[in-house]
């Protein structure tokens, strides 16, 4: 028996997942992600709280295999953006700001004067934003002085659980393209940037493709964990890419929709985008963990949060289950309302940290059947609202079908109505937890399990099925879309902007 292990670092929660090679789950573990918000747009992460909850949920998965000595191998994906600072002793220096924490943005403001928005996209194929790893660099320097003179190097949140895991610091070209510091067209750190930034490139981990062998598990950490010293730890990734690896999503012409907490529409690409409009629009590119090859990402800050948003708002203690149900008995349109999800900010073709939410449409015959379904209408909307400008570009090839993964798969009206909207029917992986199956098919390459991709993807045997737009609904979709949903953040977004101004730019 040969095994493989996943661990996913997610938004929300951290997951630990056994697998056979042919991707069937033997074992499985969660915890709670330990987050800290001290004050609105402020979150992070301890990094030590974050060690001791990957090994929680490594050893609970383990307690369910038979022959934990089977596990061959081992790769971490994780969030994007968040570093782990350390010091000369492998200590953390400060805390790990997450990944949508907006503190930075006079940092990222700072950057688009010194090197300019247009030349970050031509290098890095990333829309300047003020969660990506750069910003958070320099927010240390310019805040916390002290803990920047002390820290020699700088891990991505997969990278410093693997380097507890085996001892081997290295970055993945996936996590690597969420910092601002790659070069997307060279697959290394650019010079350049860091440069100007004035960023030591020696505090970056090596550059390393996913599923490169870092080493085996140190003997403390399988005192740990549980893991055998002979399991090799393998680079891992970011995690919606991983996700792209575990649903079969490496070539152009094919779309992936990663549905959790936040949503991603990622794309293969055979060559980065170069049009400066992109950047502009907020899309952001990187690299595949499959090869390396480009890929064009955009998405929902807030997918699975919304639905958790307007649950703890209205459900009044009801089950998920009960919400959607009523929901899925209230008219299709929500009787006029239109929910635009920005609840934290604004998600591609639109630039903008300071839009938010809003609800339109409200009337004393909307109760919460029509809210929740307005939320999740909503969703659909914003995803067909994010992706389809990309189609103007002569690098991005239109998808015949969407494979979907990711939590959010389960909510079966989410997906009739995104189908619908769409146009495009969806293929459900079911993979149990995508993105930490892309982790073990990693593990498995740096291992040797699997010679290599193909052979990887070919020997999955993963359920799937097909979610078809309905006709009967989507001429009404199509109206609301074009003439409610389209227009809705040209006239919030001043609002919007205005209401972020008083509060004295907190979000």
């Amino acid at each position: 028996m040969t095994l493989l292990v996943g661990l996913d670092v997610g938004t929300t929660s951290i997951k630990a997942v056994v697998y056979e090679p042919e991707g069937r789950a033997i074992g499985r573990a969660a915890v709670p992600t330990p987050t800290h918000n001290p004050r609105p747009g402020w979150a992070y992460h301890l990094a030590d709280e974050l060690w001791a909850a990957a090994v929680t949920v490594v050893r609970e998965a383990l307690a369910a295999v038979p022959e934990p000595r089977a596990v061959a191998a081992i790769a971490v994906a994780s969030v994007g953006e968040a570093i782990v600072p350390l010091d000369a002793r492998g200590e953390p220096t400060a805390e790990v700001i997450a990944w949508f924490d907006t503190r930075t943005r006079p940092q990222a403001e700072w950057l688009d004067r010194i090197i300019g928005k247009d030349a970050l996209f031509a290098r890095s194929g990333v829309s300047l934003q003020p969660i990506f790893s750069l910003c958070k660099l320099l927010w240390l320097r310019d805040e916390r002085p002290e803990a920047w003179a002390r820290t020699t190097r700088w891990l991505m949140a997969a990278d410093y659980l693997a380097w507890r895991l085996c001892g081997v610091a290295a970055t993945d070209h996936s996590l690597a393209s969420r910092t601002l510091m790659l070069n997307l067209h060279t697959l290394e750190w650019d010079a350049e940037t860091l440069g100007a930034a004035g960023i030591d490139p020696g505090l970056l981990a090596p550059l390393a493709p996913g599923g490169t062998p870092l080493g085996t598990v140190t003997p403390e950490a399988a005192r740990q964990t549980g893991l055998p010293e002979s399991c090799v730890v393998a680079t891992g990734g970011h995690d919606h890419v991983c996700g792209a690896l575990a649903a079969g999503v490496t070539e152009p012409g094919q779309m992936l929709n990663s549905l959790g907490t936040a949503e991603a529409v990622f794309m293969p690409l055979e060559r980065p985008l170069t049009d400066p409009q992109a950047g502009r629009q907020g899309y952001t590119q990187g690299a595949h963990v499959v090869g390396g090859r480009p890929y064009v990402f955009a998405g929902q800050y807030t997918s699975g949060a919304c639905v958790a948003w307007v649950r703890d708002l209205v459900g009044n203690g009801a089950s998920y289950e009960t919400l959607l149900a009523e929901a899925g008995g209230a008219p299709p349109g929500s009787l006029g309302v239109c929910f635009l999800p920005h609840l934290r900010l604004a998600n591609p073709p639109h630039d903008d940290p300071t839009s938010r939410g809003a609800l339109v449409g409200l009337s004393t015959d909307v109760g919460r059947d029509a809210l929740v379904r307005a939320v999740l209408e909503g969703l659909a909307f914003e995803t067909r609202a994010t992706y389809e400008p990309l189609f103007a570009y002569p690098e991005v090839t239109p998808p015949a079908s969407v494979r979907a993964i990711g939590g959010s798969t389960r909510n079966d009206l989410l997906m009739r109505i995104k189908a619908t909207v769409m146009g495009l029917p969806l293929t459900v992986v079911e993979a149990e937890e995508a993105t930490a199956l892309g982790a073990a098919i990693l593990g498995g390459l740096g291992a040797g399990v699997y010679p290599d991709v193909a052979a990887a993807l070919a020997a999955l045997d993963l359920g799937q099925r097909v979610v078809e737009p309905d006709p009967a609904e989507r001429d009404l979709y199509e109206r609301i879309y074009q003439r409610v949903y389209r227009p809705l953040y040209d006239r919030v977004a001043p609002l919007s902007r205005a209401a972020v101004e008083i509060q004295g730019g907190e979000g």
